[in-house]
């Protein structure tokens, strides 16, 4: 599965994109994953509310599955304007 990494997102991981192996069931489950593999990746996730995601580029949320999905990306929220 590809992982995107958008904005300050990008900048905390240091990472744009990566591509993983995971058994998570739903986003929240990735999420934790992720969380547990450095501080980097705790420190980004740390406020899911401050967070979007997409599932093969539709907006999602993080009690989607991740059943046959092949690409999850983070982002914050867009302002228009």
């Amino acid at each position: 599965m590809d992982v995107l990494y958008f904005a300050w997102v990008r900048e905390r991981i240091g990472l744009p994109r990566e591509r993983i192996q995971t058994d998570a069931a739903t986003v929240n489950d990735l999420v934790a994953e992720l969380r547990a593999r450095e501080d980097r990746y705790d420190m980004a996730f740390s406020d899911l509310g401050a967070l979007r995601v997409a599932l093969d580029q539709e907006l999602s949320d993080f009690d989607a599955s991740l059943a046959g999905v092949r690409e999850v990306a983070f982002f914050p929220p867009m302002t228009g304007g």
